[in-house]
């Protein structure tokens, strides 16, 4: 494997998703869960694009990478890498998705999910914290959620990013009749809580860094 294709497998971004995503996202999804959503209400999201927010995480392929020529202060030229904004390519593989209801001054979030074969990298995180700057964007004051309420994992990235369980559904999953912790962060328009949430996403960029992987996001 040449260096080309290792930093293509390390380097990620997250853009809107598209109506032409759906197909993608679904068998994505049908690794990640065993109650996927129908393709048809995707597409329903899709077309309230004032009700809600989704997103797909992307792997860059090495084709996607691309060369630019930089002019040193001599006047010699290097070729560098151009990993900042390079043409959409529909080749780039969907590996994560996630999205949100936006009604009023909440935002719940309906789904995030990650490829089996790509978690343990951050991702995930990338995801939710994604979700978090949209609904600061959109002047939002809470984010909320269901989580199994057997889902560890899930429910500790929740707690980290200010979450706390505030009820249960029950019988909430109708693939087993698992129950469902509700779970509500603090309010987005909270000073301290914000400067949190930016330490926490400023943290995880680091993390990326250190790791030698690239983030791209595109309007997300």
């Amino acid at each position: 494997m040449n260096d080309d294709q290792r930093d293509a497998e390390r380097s990620y971004y997250i853009e809107p998703m598209r109506l032409e995503d759906i197909p993608e996202v679904s068998r994505v999804e049908r690794r990640c869960f065993s109650n996927p959503w129908p393709e048809s209400a995707y597409r329903r999201e899709l077309r309230n694009p004032e009700g809600n927010h989704y997103i797909v995480l992307r792997q860059r392929q090495e084709s996607s990478i691309e060369q630019a020529t930089v002019a040193e202060p001599r006047g010699r030229l290097l070729l560098l890498p151009l990993l900042r904004r390079p043409e959409r390519r529909v080749t780039d593989p969907i590996i994560g998705f996630a999205g949100m209801w936006i009604l009023f001054d909440e935002s719940h979030v309906t789904t995030i999910g990650v490829a089996p074969e790509f978690r343990g990298q951050g991702l995930g995180e990338l995801l939710l914290s994604t979700l978090f700057a949209a609904a600061i964007r959109r002047d939002g004051q809470w984010v909320t959620l269901e989580v199994r309420v057997s889902n560890r994992t899930a429910q500790a990235l929740y707690v980290k990013y200010g979450f706390t369980r505030q009820g249960v559904r029950r019988h909430y999953y109708s693939d087993n009749g698992e129950d469902a912790d509700i779970m509500w962060s603090a309010s987005l328009r909270d000073p301290d809580y914000r400067e949190r949430i930016e330490e926490l996403r400023e943290s995880l960029f680091a993390r990326f860094r250190d790791s030698g992987i690239e983030i791209e996001m595109r309007d997300s």
